[in-house]
């Protein structure tokens, strides 16, 4: 593992504004979103606001955004959805400047998917612009202003959900991608490069591995590091790695998991839990002489344990951290609940137990 120093921001960003996923049926996975993990709806658009070929549902928690979209009929949308299945199709980013953003990135090498545009409504102005990243995944460039919508214009606000229930949810902590084989270092070099973000820590396959499979990862990070990308690949195993698999079943490189921080893991685990959510499954063995790797910690071990709450430490404090198992059909993106008690790390002492939960899942499907 290596850390790197940070460099000045290139780009004038703030923090991941949204993230939207493409899937098959945008009204149930609200519905899902909404009941087990506690996201409130906040906006809508589609055919009843003018859209006539998709539609989206803007939900939040705190600060983290989803929006999901279908759509109707044929179109631009069906052909990633029919390669790819459910899965994130933008990592919008919050910025202050969205046509410089656009300009300094396209510049630089990346590619331009929508040119800098202003969108208004009743509620004000918002900019964006949107380039391309890897896979068939993009970046849209989101300059707010004064904007008061429900979401970004265009969006009708809807009633008071009754069906929510928050589970404590804060702000996106990262968002991580996997890659194919030897196409880390690009994109890496992609974000070093033309978004002028800084490598903020590597592990490679001596730090990510099991007796079966490995992966090798980069963080790479902007300066006030609230943006946060691991980017994985594959590395030599005796079988089928996660990442492989992964990329199989989307068909390319993707968005494999989005990580969202909370205050307090075991109300939101346990709420989450009673909700619905499928969490991985971590082997007994995993708790036994806890305290002698990660030091004293202020939450309760059998709690943790009861729950499959994962714990390491770093030099600068302690964070737990819990994965779902995939939420769509393929086994593709999954989602992270992470909280950080002084932690920056990722979870380094904690790859093991984590991949050996993985492989057992990639077995149950006949993938390993």
């Amino acid at each position: 593992m290596t850390h790197i120093q940070p460099q000045a921001d290139l780009l004038p960003l703030r923090a991941v504004d949204h993230v939207e996923i493409f899937c098959g049926n945008a009204k149930q996975s609200a519905y899902y979103y909404r009941l087990a993990f506690g996201f409130s709806l906040v906006g809508y658009l589609g055919p009843e606001t003018g859209v006539r070929d998709r539609v989206s549902y803007a939900l939040r928690q705190d600060k983290v955004r989803l929006v999901l979209t279908t759509p109707l009929g044929e179109n631009g949308i069906t052909p990633f959805l029919n390669k790819h299945g459910d899965s994130v199709k933008d990592i919008a980013l919050e910025c202050s400047d969205a046509e410089q953003c656009f300009s300094i990135t396209v510049g630089r090498g990346a590619k331009a998917v929508r040119e800098p545009q202003v969108i208004e409504d009743e509620y004000g102005a918002v900019n964006i612009a949107t380039v391309g990243t890897y896979g068939d995944t993009v970046h849209t460039f989101v300059e707010r202003r004064s904007y008061n919508g429900p979401f970004l214009p265009g969006f009708r606000a809807t009633p008071v959900d009754n069906i929510a229930r928050p589970v404590g949810l804060k702000h996106i902590d990262h968002i991580v991608g996997n890659v194919g084989w030897n196409e880390m270092e690009q994109w890496v070099r992609f974000y070093t490069d033309v978004f002028g973000f800084s490598r903020f820590v590597s592990f490679d396959d001596k730090d990510i591995s099991t007796e079966y499979s490995a992966l090798r990862s980069t963080v790479v990070s902007n300066q006030n590091r609230w943006i946060k990308f691991p980017i994985n690949e594959p590395a030599e195993g005796l079988r089928k790695s996660q990442i492989d698999e992964y990329i199989t079943f989307h068909n390319g490189p993707g968005v494999q998991h989005i990580a969202i921080e909370t205050d307090d893991i075991v109300h939101t685990i346990t709420a989450m839990r009673e909700q619905g959510v499928e969490f991985l499954e971590i082997p007994p063995s995993y708790y036994e002489n806890l305290l002698d790797r990660v030091g004293q910690i202020k939450e309760d071990i059998e709690v943790l344990k009861s729950l499959n709450i994962l714990v390491d430490r770093d030099e600068k404090g302690y964070m737990l951290q819990i994965f779902t198992k995939p939420v769509e059909d393929r086994p593709t993106l999954f989602i992270e609940i992470i909280q950080r008690r002084g932690a920056e790390s990722f979870g380094k002492g904690n790859f093991k137990a984590l991949f050996v939960s993985i492989e057992r899942e990639q077995e149950k499907r006949g993938n390993l």
